[in-house]
């Protein structure tokens, strides 16, 4: 006979999921708590939403919470974004020596070409 573990998260009196593990039904505890404070700044709001959808809003937003965290610049992106940022700064830096370069031959274009002279002089 085996014995297993399972660690169960109830809300409202329901169970919500359940977990091999308490880390994981902690987590995703701590994930529904962050749900449901965000549904009810979203009830405060002007804006007229749906139970259903300031529900998926709020799960969506809490899980996710490291982005919503950079935009708020409450917290530092992670290692992702400086190699987004690093690939944007590569592509401006290739526009701009192509850019210099089309112009370095646009001014040679421009330029008065000296006259040449004949041998018959």
């Amino acid at each position: 006979m085996a014995v297993e573990s399972r660690f169960v998260v109830i809300r409202h009196g329901v169970e919500a999921k359940t977990f091999m593990d308490k880390k994981s039904a902690d987590e995703y505890d701590k994930m529904l708590d962050m749900a449901d404070n965000l549904a009810d700044v979203f009830a405060q709001s002007p804006i007229d939403l749906s139970d259903s959808a300031s529900e998926e809003l709020s799960i969506y937003l809490a899980q996710h919470r490291d982005d919503v965290l950079v935009a708020l610049l409450a917290k530092k992106p992670s290692n992702k974004a400086p190699i987004k940022k690093a690939a944007k700064t590569a592509k401006k830096n290739a526009e701009a020596a192509e850019k210099a370069v089309d112009d370095k031959n646009a001014a040679k274009e421009q330029a008065p070409k000296s006259p040449k002279l004949s041998k018959a002089s």
